[in-house]
């Protein structure tokens, strides 16, 4: 029997042990993140759920132990939002290597008026890519001193519509929350698609791996409560959406499998089965305009000036 007949198909109920490994998930105690996490905690690796929020993540960590028997769970406080925090927070991850890291964490603001961050930069870009970007840095040598780690970006189907602006990349001129947003998490996998181009032309063995959810609601979503509770109202209302999305337990399947599978190469992009919307996660051919190299390598050395780092200066 040839050894592609003798491996299983990937199945989201039965995932692959990964005793041993350390993953850590951003924005890991709420929403598609905390699923990420939870599902991650069932393969027997450890899982650190890097959060803004110190009691949040309490609860979910709870949560999680009160699911997976045997979970090995812990937390770190992480703002993206505050570059200069950035390198002290992995120094406490206490770990001498780093499996993954699943870049999920984001800020989406419906409220028309534009914030920044404490740095000064477009509150969204600056925490979903510029703290993501920036992270990376400080965490690839834990990340290359394992055999064979992954950076896993979790992105938007939103971002398939969306163009960067070059010019404009914090919108300061022309300020729109859903369109921000959007760009921001394009901004978010042309990183994922530019970093793994970095890292392959120096030998690495760091992968980078680009996910989205497809469309993930919360009326879709079962109860963890507290974390997040389902009442039968909101079910019923919402079983007509799940012909054509999913709820965030589902959205999280790409990442776990980006995570978990030897099969996923760097450079990919995996999205839900159906209309790139819901079910299982497969391959997609990388977006045309996300796979433009020469927006990437502009979009790079503009990150490299905001945050005053490059991720690829470490060979992996």
């Amino acid at each position: 029997m040839s050894s592609a007949s003798s491996t299983p198909p990937w199945n989201v109920q039965r995932l692959p042990r990964a005793d041993g490994s350390v993953f850590l998930v951003t924005g890991g105690n709420a929403g598609i993140g905390y699923f990420v996490a939870e599902q991650l905690s069932a393969t027997g690796a450890t899982v650190v759920l890097g959060s803004r929020n110190p009691a949040k993540a309490e609860v979910a960590m709870a949560s999680i132990c009160a699911r997976v028997a045997g979970a090995r769970v812990r937390a770190v406080r992480l703002d993206l939002a505050d570059l200069s925090s950035l390198q002290s927070v992995v120094e406490s991850l206490g770990v001498e290597c780093l499996d993954a890291v699943v870049h999920n964490a984001g800020v989406a603001l419906d409220d028309p008026s534009r914030r920044e961050t404490g740095d000064g930069h477009e509150l969204m870009f600056g925490t979903n890519h510029l703290g993501h970007f920036a992270l990376t840095r400080w965490l690839m040598p834990l990340l290359s001193a394992a055999p064979a780690a992954r950076v896993v970006t979790v992105g938007s189907f939103a971002a398939k519509s969306e163009r960067l602006d070059l010019d404009d990349l914090q919108s300061g001129k022309d300020y729109q929350p859903k369109r921000s947003y959007g760009r921001s998490k394009l901004a978010q996998m042309y990183f994922g698609v530019e970093l793994d181009r970095r890292l392959r032309a120096v030998g690495g063995t760091v992968a980078s791996v680009v996910v989205h959810p497809g469309g993930a609601l919360d009326s879709l979503t079962p109860s963890r409560p507290p974390i997040h509770v389902q009442t039968a109202g909101a079910r019923l209302s919402a079983a007509p959406a799940a012909l054509l999305v999913q709820g965030k337990h589902a959205g999280a399947w790409t990442a776990v499998r980006a995570v978990l599978d030897s099969a996923v190469r760097g450079g990919q992009l995996w999205g839900p089965r159906v209309f790139g919307l819901r079910g299982e996660p497969r391959r997609e051919r990388v977006w045309n305009h996300l796979a433009d190299a020469s927006v990437a390598a502009r979009l790079w050395d503009t990150s490299c000036e905001l945050t005053g780092v490059d991720p690829g200066a470490i060979p992996g």
